[in-house]
């Protein structure tokens, strides 16, 4: 939309040229132009995160069984558990463990299995005082998603369109925040009048201008919001999440990684959002599941939620993490050689730079699991105002349509009347928005042609149209 403005040279109506300023009529394209095309994509997105936003609490009602004990008796050791789950998938060493985190849960036994799609693992569910076995579903990644939750989340992620189907949150995400300043400025500047001169509503606001001010004020109520989940949505995004992932390795803001292999080398950056893989371990005896934890704790790993991981390879040390996601965050983990029972490394979330925890605190705000259920029902909500605000403003598009086509966008050429500083720094920032957000980067100059393309078709039509008349 800037370089739109820069690049055409399509004449704007007389009455508009005469307006002072330049910026706001630049705010108005921009809304309108990203409102009216990746409307679609904000869209989906709002509608599909509305529904993920309620997934945590519709996973414990769906999967009660599978999740939930036969009763809340002291626990057998985590060892029989673990044989107990070998002997139903028929031998094999678990890739991790999470045992029961409180009476009344089971324990979750995690088996690679090729059959399944990547970050995905086989997960019995175990009785702890019984070592009865309560189910046998899918999980994935590090998030332990069952599958009710995992096909919501790709839902929203991909549409279940893989890689390629990533694009369109990446880009729902990147212009939702454009879109939101954009329309937030907008309702600034006409507040700002309306108090200059103070106007008063003479009458009941009907057609369009109710519309508008259904659309202006719904966006000021989710403007906040909105910017979050745009915000922390590129932060696990092909493409741009790469460049946030880099520029805060830079500033010293990347999570903290466990050292998993006895030499020091590093085992990888255990803060995933969505997924997360696990190696598959050599053998393991079951008995060391029971050693491993109680050292763990010991050790000030002391979340009732955490996951176990035996060593993946020769050299290689026992993980435990903690997966606690609720508030307060404990996300601590500890590394122990298998040789010696010792700690050998460990994270501990205290010790995150605060851009890691700030990221850390987004994802699980953004996920639903920081504040439980009135995080996700706050989620909804926000999902739901998002979808009507681009609702509404198609509504708003469609009312002020000719009789025939389409609405009239707002005038072009408005960077001709800014001052050269303003055009430097409207042009300076749609590069520095294009680069960070390579999505935005790309849409903004297919929209850069189709503009330039419609201001040369309009001159040329207009230039016949002063010609015939001239001739006749």
């Amino acid at each position: 939309m800037t370089a739109t403005d820069s690049l055409s040279t399509g004449a704007a109506p007389p009455d508009r040229m005469r307006r002072p300023g330049w910026f706001l009529p630049l705010l108005r394209r921009v809304h309108f132009f990203a409102g009216l095309l990746v409307g679609p994509f904000i869209l989906v997105a709002a509608l599909s995160g509305a529904l993920y936003a309620l997934t945590p609490t519709l996973e414990k009602a769906m999967y009660a069984h599978e999740l939930t004990a036969s009763t809340t008796r002291t626990g057998t050791p985590l060892a029989d558990q673990i044989s107990a789950a070998e002997a139903y998938v028929g031998g094999g060493t678990p890739v991790a463990v999470r045992p029961a985190p409180a009476p009344g849960d089971t324990t979750r036994v995690m088996f690679a299995d090729d059959s399944l799609p990547e970050s995905t693992t086989r997960a019995v569910f175990v009785d702890p005082a019984t070592t009865e076995i309560r189910g046998d579903l899918p999980a994935y990644g590090t998030s332990g998603a069952l599958p009710l939750r995992h096909w919501i989340s790709d839902l929203h992620r991909s549409l279940h369109l893989g890689d390629v189907g990533r694009w369109y949150s990446e880009l729902a995400a990147s212009w939702l925040g454009i879109v939101a300043l954009a329309g937030l400025g907008l309702w600034v500047a006409r507040v700002a009048v309306q108090r200059r001169h103070r106007r008063r509503a003479a009458r009941p606001a009907r057609g369009y201008r109710r519309l508008s001010g259904w659309h202006s004020g719904l966006g000021v109520g989710v403007v906040i919001g909105a910017l979050f989940l745009s915000a922390t949505g590129i932060t696990w995004s092909t493409y741009a999440g790469a460049h946030v992932a880099d520029l805060r390795a830079v500033v010293g803001g990347a999570t903290p990684a466990l050292m998993t292999s006895i030499d020091g080398s590093s085992g990888g950056d255990d803060h995933a959002h969505h997924g997360g893989a696990h190696e598959a371990p050599t053998t393991a005896d079951t008995s060391g599941f029971d050693d491993v934890l109680a050292l763990a704790r010991t050790a000030d790993v002391d979340s009732r939620d955490v996951e176990i991981r035996p060593p993946a390879g020769d050299g290689m040390a026992w993980v435990v993490q903690e997966v606690h996601r609720s508030f307060p965050t404990e996300v601590d983990a500890v590394a122990i050689d298998a040789e010696t029972m010792r700690v050998s490394d460990r994270v501990d979330f205290d010790d995150y730079p605060l851009l890691a925890k700030l990221s850390r605190w987004g994802v699980d705000l953004h996920m639903g699991t920081m504040f439980g259920l009135a995080n996700q029902i706050v989620l909804f909500v926000l999902a739901i105002g998002i979808a009507a605000l681009v609702v509404l403003g198609y509504a708003m598009w469609w009312k002020r349509r000719p009789t025939r086509g389409l609405a009239t966008a707002p005038a072009r050429g408005v960077l001709r009347h800014a001052p050269w500083w303003g055009t430097a720094a409207v042009l300076a920032a749609a590069v520095a928005i294009g680069l960070m957000l390579p999505l935005v980067g790309f849409t903004l100059a297919a929209f850069v042609v189709v503009d330039v393309l419609l201001g040369w078709r309009a001159r040329r039509s207009a230039t016949a149209a002063r010609g015939e008349v001239d001739a006749r």
